[in-house]
């Protein structure tokens, strides 16, 4: 295999870039920004070297233990569980959420062999038994996987008399309901308050 094609084959693997889209970055920063390769390839082993998961919610972090662990200033009373580093990121942009967070990596999905023993069930059920934890809040997706990601943990909380949460869905702020698919206005019927 050539270089070239050894550069196409690793843009190929992030998520979105298929043939197409892996040829026109290849050839884009051979022809028109060559400067940008070696940085690339500087962040891309300086990520591989110090970007680890924090020991306590298995987010991304440079230290053992993550900044948001490690924030005093939290409410520990909450425990907010997403499946991925990303769906952390996004709550937290939004700034409404002051709790802990807990991150499965995964969600359940036993045709590709991706039981509770591979997103961590047993180290989130620890960690939501600690003291001072009152409720933990399912963030998961709204997926067929994400929705039974969601149950089962729901149930297992539940047995160990922890309070367990799930986030609330619904029409989109700012959305007509004429253009809302039937299954989210379904739900918002249903969860309404």
């Amino acid at each position: 295999m050539t270089a070239l094609e050894t550069l196409i084959e690793a843009l190929k693997r992030l998520p979105g870039v298929g043939q197409k889209s892996a040829q026109r970055m290849a050839y884009h920063l051979l022809q028109h920004d060559r400067l940008a390769m070696p940085r690339l390839a500087d962040a891309l082993t300086s990520a591989v070297e110090s970007i680890k998961h924090c020991e306590r919610c298995h987010t991304f972090s440079e230290t053992p233990i993550c900044s948001v662990c490690t924030d005093a200033q939290r409410d520990a009373k909450l425990l907010c569980v997403v499946e991925t580093p990303a769906d952390q990121a996004a709550l937290e942009r939004t700034g409404s959420y002051r709790g802990y967070y807990f991150v499965l990596l995964g969600r359940l999905s036993p045709l590709d062999g991706v039981g509770t023993r591979q997103i961590g069930a047993a180290e989130l059920l620890a960690r939501a038994s600690e003291a001072g934890v009152e409720e933990v809040i399912l963030a998961t997706s709204f997926t067929a996987e994400g929705e039974a990601t969601a149950h089962v943990l729901a149930e297992a909380l539940r047995a160990r008399g922890l309070k367990a949460t799930r986030l609330a869905r619904g029409v989109p702020v700012g959305s007509e309901l004429e253009y809302v698919d039937l299954g989210t206005i379904a739900h918002a019927l249903s969860d309404r308050r």
